[in-house]
């Protein structure tokens, strides 16, 4: 099995646990993670051990996302606290409860882990598919408690068994491929996660799950001197109060994001949005299908398989927009068909319309998460952002939407289905999540568009420095010969000649010609044999290619050319030429005074250029390699390695 089709079963299992993580079939396990209700007295005692667990495995969780496969094995097991207790083989309700409170925290980030760990190594149409799940896990986890709660909890225990069980084993094979850690699971940036560019997502992802803890704390009598209101009307008005709270959450945690970083910011606050848009039609789907068995459910997941389909593609992001917009439309369909009151459709267990509700709004879920993911994996911020900032920022905004689910008197309903009188809300936030999804895909392809330029404009620059220093070598080998004859005031004919081969050489070259065009090959042992140089080389001919063998023979003049001038008088050179297969191996040495330590640095720095260019520069781009060892008094030996290929 492939590493990918390993991701791509893990993803499928932590999507499972995360569907059974999320319901509330099994006592202790399925609480709504990384949340915290506004009323304080839930949080007393070991209350609130079950308030500070999904902090800390949070925290825990970003900094080991490497390890994303142990991650959700960890929050399966969570789970299976609450199982072994269910089936009688061990009382852990305390232990259980608390525990489970870490299940769907571990499960989410391992996912969004597996999905940036996909999307960084070149296949971001699989990891858009896995990071998708983590909002198809919610909404199919909430049509199959729907669609079982006809049946009673004993039967839905079974299927969170099964489903925990499938999920566990799917996680095997990626646990044994990275026991030892998956490195791009954290995304591309740099060095360990205590480096700031990591750290500040860590820190500032868990603080956002631990704002709501002290927001919980506070009494409506504080609530009302902060917002200027009088604390009977907050008495009266108890879904105010709990709006006012998600307000101040949605507040800090969106400074948190863009602390995080604009793309945190970008991608929490539209995956939040889309989440909570789709909360109320998914409500209403499930309460029209209710007596229909396990329609519901099955809706969803199709719903899930048309998202996934989607983002699979290049086109991820006008897909999502598209199924985004499709949904909204949906909305608006039902709340005109049944003139503003969608109850209706509930209240009279309407099939088809309940279905098309949870397909669309699954689908769309879905695809937005998934065309979201590509864009946040360049910082590395996936599991952080799709993770902890969403859920937060979610659990908020449902808390701050409840202020609109009044009726004519400005008085909440008493129906459970309040959200689904006002349905026509989640139309026009579908709409905002479409537009954020195209902003981020907008976005995302100008960015790297002018990376690509930035890119281009590097190789350019790299290609215009490669040919200064081809035209230079030719310069310094011949022209500067010339010119340093006539400053010791040489005259005649050899000089004129000299002169007259170096200006054809160099109008030959500015018109783009010259030898490494040649196919043609020569013998190194003729282009070699020097008159006052000594030569060992093989008895067969050593053949290269023109093009190199000039560049080549070229190297090694320019070597001998620093013996005659800096080795002293009476030194004696040796050339050594070796045929090794792959390549030939030239080596030049002198008995002469050596090279003082930083003499070629100096020469460079004030341009002199014999070794850089015309020597290491010939043989780098012939893809060989050049070695100059030398010492003070005890001569130097210069080496040219070339390959044929």
């Amino acid at each position: 099995m492939s590493d990918r089709w390993r991701a791509v079963l893990a993803g499928a299992g932590a999507a499972l646990i995360i569907a059974v993580a999320t319901s509330r079939g099994l006592e202790g396990f399925g609480l709504m993670p990384i949340t915290v209700s506004p009323s304080r007295g839930g949080y007393r005692g070991l209350g609130w051990l079950v308030a500070v667990t999904p902090v800390v495995a949070g925290f825990a969780a970003l900094v080991l996302v490497r390890w994303w496969p142990y991650l959700v094995t960890a929050g399966g097991l969570t789970g299976s606290l609450a199982v072994l207790r269910w089936l009688g083989v061990a009382d852990l309700g305390t232990v259980a409860h608390i525990v489970g409170a870490a299940g769907y925290p571990l499960a989410v980030v391992g996912l969004l882990g597996c999905a940036q760990s996909l999307i960084h190594g070149r296949r971001p149409g699989t990891g858009s598919v896995v990071a998708g799940l983590s909002a198809g896990a919610l909404v199919f986890a909430s049509a199959l408690l729907g669609s079982f709660w006809i049946f009673g909890t004993e039967r839905l225990r079974y299927w969170h068994i099964g489903l925990l069980v499938a999920g566990l084993a799917a996680v095997v094979p990626a646990l044994l491929r990275w026991w030892r850690g998956d490195a791009a699971a954290a995304g591309p940036l740099p060095g360990p996660w205590w480096r700031w560019s990591r750290l500040r997502l860590v820190l500032a992802a868990g603080a956002a799950t631990a704002v709501p803890l002290p927001l919980s704390r506070l009494s409506t009598e504080q609530i009302a001197d902060l917002f200027g209101v009088g604390t009977s009307a907050l008495q009266r008005h108890g879904f105010a109060e709990v709006a006012m709270v998600g307000a101040i959450t949605l507040a800090l945690v969106a400074v948190l994001a863009a602390v995080a970083g604009l793309w945190s910011l970008a991608g929490a606050s539209t995956a939040a949005t889309l989440l909570v848009a789709i909360s109320g039609p998914v409500l209403l789907g499930i309460a029209a299908t209710r007596p229909d068995g396990p329609a519901g459910w099955l809706a969803a997941l199709a719903g899930v398989a048309i998202g996934a389909a989607v983002v699979a593609t290049r086109w991820r992001v006008v897909g999502a927009v598209v199924l985004t917009v499709g949904a909204a439309t949906t909305v608006f369909i039902a709340w005109s068909a049944t003139t503003g009151d969608p109850e209706k459709l509930a209240e009279q267990h309407h099939l088809v319309p309940g279905l098309v509700l949870l397909v669309t709004m699954s689908a769309a879920g879905t695809a937005g998460i998934g065309a979201i993911a590509p864009a946040l994996t360049r910082t590395g911020a996936v599991p952080a952002v799709l993770g902890p900032f969403t859920m937060v920022l979610f659990t908020a905004g449902m808390q701050t939407v409840q202020v609109t689910y009044v009726n004519a008197d400005g008085l909440p309903e008493s129906s459970y289905l309040n959200p689904v009188g006002h349905i026509d809300s989640s139309g026009f936030l579908l709409l905002v999540a479409g537009a954020g999804v195209a902003g981020i895909g907008v976005a995302q392809y100008l960015t790297e568009r002018w990376e690509e330029r930035k890119r281009a404009e590097q190789i350019r620059r790299e290609a215009a420095a490669a040919e200064r220093e081809r035209l230079a070598r030719p310069i310094h080998d011949g022209v500067l010969q010339v010119l340093a004859m006539v400053q010791r005031g040489e005259s005649g004919s050899e000089l004129a000649a000299l002169a007259g081969e170096q200006e054809a050489a160099l109008r030959n070259l500015l018109r783009g010609g010259g030898s490494p065009g040649r196919t043609d090959e020569e013998d190194l042992n003729l282009a070699l044999a020097l008159p006052g140089v000594e030569l060992s080389a093989p008895a067969t001919p050593v053949l290269l290619p023109a093009g190199p063998a000039g560049e080549l023979i070229a190297a090694v003049h320019a070597a001998l050319d620093n013996v005659r001038r800096h080795a002293g008088d009476g030194a004696r050179v040796w050339i050594l030429l070796e045929d090794e297969g792959d390549g030939v191996r030239v080596t030049v040495r002198d008995d002469g005074t050596g090279i003082a330590p930083g003499r070629l640095e100096e020469a460079a720095r004030t341009g002199r250029l014999g070794v850089v260019q015309s020597m290491r520069g010939r043989i780098t781009d012939l893809g060989g390699t050049t070695g100059i060892h030398s010492s003070p008094g005890q001569g130097t030996e210069v080496e040219f390695w070339v390959p044929r290929r």
